[in-house]
């Protein structure tokens, strides 16, 4: 049970230090505390920025993450500094999704998909056996690989084909209809997101990992007989 919790644990600090802690602190500083958006931005920036720093100077190597979310918090910072138009206003809250969708897209260029670190411990659940699956998997299946590079190429095309459209809207809409509107092509956006996600990507990696994990257990006591 301890080694269980442990790699749960594991598995969703990554996301927790890069992601949700930014992001949290971001809104309690902003909508709790009262704080101009330019100073929220600024302090939700720090641990980001010391993560990706850490990561440089220790690992040798830059967090994708937590180097994404400070990317985005400086480009929110600038585009904060902009002000007097109210389209233009409503259209630089797209760019938040633009910068974190041409993020994703490149990490998967790259080879190394960036909506996988809050996709897996979904699927390991903290259980040792679907670790040492989904390890197999990522070293041996390109079915595998397929359907995590298509999960993140999923988010990276919904979030800038949501950017184009808040963008279209702030520009030919009404500002009083696109101040609603643009809440509720995000929302769509997210739906449409984790549904096609899911089924071209997450959907077949959780049944792919069951049927690995289920024959990595029957052959453990075979391995066992043969010492």
């Amino acid at each position: 049970m301890t080694t269980k919790t442990n790699s749960k644990r594991a598995n969703l600090a990554p996301l927790i230090v890069d992601v949700a802690v930014p992001i949290g602190a971001y809104y309690l500083l902003k909508e709790g505390l009262g704080t101009s958006t330019l100073m929220a931005l600024g302090l939700s920036s720090v641990v980001p920025a010391l993560r990706t720093g850490w990561s440089v100077v220790k690992e040798r190597a830059v967090n994708g993450l937590a180097a994404l979310i400070l990317v985005v918090n400086v480009v929110g910072l600038l585009l904060s500094l902009v002000a007097g138009d109210p389209r233009l206003m409503l259209a630089k809250d797209s760019g938040v999704s633009s910068v974190i969708g041409i993020g994703i897209l490149v990490s998967v260029a790259l080879g190394r998909p960036m909506m996988t670190a809050g996709m897996k411990p979904w699927l390991v659940k903290g259980i040792a056996e679907r670790e040492a699956a989904w390890v197999r998997l990522q070293d041996g299946s390109a079915d595998f690989r397929r359907a995590e590079r298509r999960f993140s190429v999923v988010w990276g095309v919904v979030l800038l084909a949501e950017c184009v459209l808040r963008v279209v809207g702030a520009y030919t809409l009404p500002v009083d209809t696109m101040v609603w509107l643009g809440s509720v092509v995000m929302v769509v956006a997210m739906a449409v997101a984790f549904l096609v996600s899911g089924a071209v990507g997450a959907g077949p990696m959780a049944r792919m990992l069951c049927v690995e994990t289920k024959a990595g257990a029957a052959s453990r006591p075979e391995v066992a007989l043969a010492r």
